[in-house]
């Protein structure tokens, strides 16, 4: 399998890296916190860009890389991955009702309509119509809705729900590996520049070790989550194992990074002032979404035993 990005992929990366970098610096994450109006500038640069989900999953999950390498807030992940995974027009998210690994809607404030999940397809119903219950998390960038009081429903639309969360498995995974590549790069920045016993903490071998092995996990992720992306295109008979495995695998990276970022960067990572909190903060909170990884690690078994 060829994992070299093509002429046309290596532009859309290089574009959203070059559109978010500029667009959604962590001063307008911060400010999401209060305020979300923050962030409508950059939802009118991304609006343009969720018929993304509508494509190769391969090349949504290169922009969604770099959204999470800046924890772009807001409903992009939900209406180009959620939304337009079943086909709708303009700007939604999904409600998994009955889902274990998905209780709450991901940012069913923000949008105009919701598509609720029932046992012969999905019904979709406009926002106002429902209660919405905010859930407080550790990460305010992306809003979890309790949602009820639909009412009466239209006709079901029949859709594949396995495949959507599949292939919603493998983007939040992608997402991952942006926030996971930000805490690498910048723990070994800091590992560099921060200083003790008139050396560069960055040169001794306890630091080098966890700085490799932070590496390590990224790159055994990054490989898993474009396998997993480049099976769901084919519709290659391994994309269910490698959906579980890329987010078996995203969540470990992250959730490593996170662990052992904090630590090489001591007493400076704990403060309010850093940014370092920020991706901690997302990379825990999308370990959660759709399944932890030892919840995945029981479904692949289930496939392979």
């Amino acid at each position: 399998m060829d994992f070299t990005l093509s002429d046309d992929q290596q532009l859309l990366r290089d574009t959203a890296r070059g559109l978010l970098e500029k667009e959604c610096p962590t001063s307008l994450v911060r400010a999401y916190q209060d305020d979300v109006s923050a962030a409508d500038r950059l939802w009118e640069h991304l609006l343009e860009w969720t018929e993304l989900g509508r494509g190769p999953l391969v090349d949504l999950c290169l922009f969604l890389e770099e959204t999470g390498a800046v924890l772009a807030p807001g409903p992009f992940f939900a209406s180009s991955v959620l939304w337009s995974g079943l086909q709708l027009d303009g700007v939604g998210t999904v409600a998994f009702i009955d889902d274990i690994t998905m209780p709450y809607t991901i940012d069913a404030d923000r949008v105009d309509h919701v598509a609720i999940v029932v046992p012969d397809g999905a019904v979709v119903t406009e926002t106002a119509r429902l209660n919405l219950r905010p859930v407080e998390t550790i990460d305010w960038t992306r809003h979890l809705v309790e949602v009820s009081g639909a009412g009466d429903f239209a006709q079901p639309r029949p859709f594949d729900q396995q495949a959507l969360l599949e292939r919603a498995y493998v983007a939040i995974s992608a997402e991952m590996l942006g926030t996971t590549r930000w805490l690498l790069q910048h723990t070994i920045e800091y590992a560099k520049e921060r200083s003790q016993f008139d050396r560069p903490i960055g040169s001794f071998q306890a630091i080098q070790h966890k700085i490799a092995d932070m590496g390590l996990v990224y790159e055994e992720a990054w490989s898993a989550v474009y396998y997993a992306a480049m099976c769901v295109d084919a519709g290659d008979e391994d994309r269910h194992r490698a959906a579980h495995v890329a987010k078996i695998m995203a969540g470990a990276a992250a959730t490593r990074a996170a662990k052992d970022g904090i630590q090489v960067h001591g007493g400076i990572g704990y403060t309010w002032e850093h940014d370092l909190h920020l991706y901690i903060r997302r990379a825990y909170a999308s370990e959660h979404l759709f399944g932890t990884s030892d919840w995945h690690r029981d479904q692949l078994a289930d496939l392979v035993l």
